[in-house]
This record gives structure tokens, C-alpha cells and sequence, in this order.
């Protein structure tokens, strides 16, 4: 996808889904050529650090494009997480809770994010943080690109800035994280918010598979939530109710 086909899907995902904060495009930076002239870098141009979760809540929130080397961080989950530091092996407290998955050490120099709508690189992944029925349909378009493909995820309480990148950078899978306590705590995740990880390498048949899912949802009979029995059905249903030896709307009233 091109740069402006990206930031018109980040776009149209924000309108389609009524979020309420940005999505936000994330390339974990090689070199100082892949953080963006215009990127804010906390230590250097604020003189303050700032956890992970607190750049990705500015990016959401207030639109702004946010680049954080080793010098920026204030947590220690990003800085093992993404291979800026070294995990002692020894180390038996950092053993017992950083269990979560670290990139190879000294690969990246640092990670940057952008709202999707007006990022000018290409992203690895895009955190789309939203509320559990907007996950479901973003789970629904997942379906119809990758149909015998479900999403796994594996669930910690902690971590949520790891959790949601590492993974994803090392299978190129979807992912689901939940935000962690730090992360409500100090960038204001709130209570009913999910995280959505859309690899880099995924995101064209995203945006196809959302477009195709969207004109089915307008023409679907499921628009109300209705607690109505024996309700309208798609026709699937009645073809295998009857291999079923099940009633279906022809002969429930025939017995």
C-alpha cells in the first residue's frame, strides 16, 4: 500500500468504527534515518521520559508523531521488550517478571509511532485500541481474509507495550492485548478498551477484507438487538437444520 493508501485506511477504520482515539502506525527504527524529521523525542526536545504506553497515548489522543530511543524510556518493560538493553540471564527478578518475548538485542535503536491517517513511513504493525464490539468487528473482517486462520492471543496482566509489539514483529500474526495496569494508570487506557495489532504485511488485505464485510453488514438481517424467537435466518441455516433433522421455518408448524 501506498503512503496515502495507508493514511486513507487509517482514516476510514476511525470512521467506520467511531473510535475514539487514532490508530496508531508503529515501525520499530534501525537506523536514525527511519525516525521521522518531525517526530517528538522526549528527552531531547522536552528534557522528561516517558513510558511507552504514555508516547502511544499521545499519538492516539493528541495526533502527534512520537519517536522513543533507549535514552527516552521511564519503564523497563519497552527497553527489554524491543532489545535496547540486554536481559541478564542471572538475573533472577528481571527472569521472574519480564516474562514476556524481547527482539534480538541492539537490533533496533528505537521505535516510533504515528496516527495511521498521517504517518509518513511504513508501518511494521498498527495498534488499533477499541472497545470489545468494535474488536469483534474488526475480528469479522479478519475472518474474511484469513477464513481458517483464527487470531490467537496469549494473556498477561502486565506488559501490554510488549505484549502488543514483540509478538507481532517476530510472527507477522494479529494479536489482542489487554491494557495493563501501568498503562490505565498513567496513559488513561480506559477500563473498556482492547488493543488490536494489524501486522504491516496484513494491513492491504485489511482494508479489502473491511470494505467487502462493511457492504455485508449494511445488507444483513441482524440490525437490531432484538430478543426475537424464531428469527429471520440466512438461508445456510435452514439447509443444514434440515440435514440436522431439525425444525426450520418451513415445518415448524407442520408437526
Amino acid at each position: 500500500m501506498t503512503l496515502q493508501e495507508l493514511n486513507e485506511l487509517g482514516e476510514e477504520i476511525e470512521r467506520t468504527l467511531k473510535l475514539r482515539t487514532h490508530p496508531i502506525a508503529v515501525k520499530l527504527a534501525q537506523q536514525k534515518a527511519d525516525i521521522p524529521e518531525d517526530a517528538l523525542c522526549p528527552r531531547l526536545h522536552n528534557g522528561n521520559h516517558l513510558a511507552q504506553c504514555q508516547a502511544f497515548s499521545l499519538v492516539r489522543r493528541q495526533g502527534i508523531t512520537v519517536a522513543m530511543a533507549k535514552e527516552d524510556h521511564w519503564c523497563f518493560t519497552p527497553l527489554l521488550a524491543y532489545g535496547m538493553v540486554k536481559k541478564d540471564p542471572d538475573d533472577e527478578f528481571l527472569q521472574r517478571v519480564a516474562a514476556f518475548p524481547c527482539l534480538e538485542y541492539g537490533k533496533y535503536i528505537g521505535i516510533v509511532a504515528a496516527p495511521l491517517q498521517k504517518a509518513a513511513f511504513e508501518p511494521d504493525m498498527v495498534l488499533i485500541y477499541a472497545e470489545p464490539a468494535q474488536i469483534r468487528r474488526m475480528l469479522m473482517w479478519i475472518k474474511y481474509a484469513e477464513p481458517h486462520r483464527p487470531v490467537r492471543s496469549e494473556f498477561d496482566p502486565l506488559g501490554s507495550c510488549a505484549f502488543a509489539i514483540t509478538p507481532v514483529m517476530e510472527s507477522g500474526e494479529y494479536r489482542i492485548t489487554f491494557p495493563d495496569p501501568g498503562e490505565q494508570a498513567r496513559a488513561s487506557a480506559r477500563e473498556d478498551e482492547v488493543i488490536l495489532t494489524v501486522p504491516g504485511g496484513k494491513l492491504a488485505a485489511f482494508a479489502e477484507a473491511m470494505e467487502h464485510v462493511q457492504k455485508h453488514e449494511e445488507e444483513s438481517i441482524w440490525r437490531h438487538n432484538l430478543v426475537q424467537p424464531d428469527f429471520p435466518r440466512p438461508e445456510f441455516y435452514t439447509g443444514y437444520f434440515e440435514k440436522w433433522g431439525l425444525e426450520t421455518e418451513e415445518n415448524m408448524y407442520t408437526t
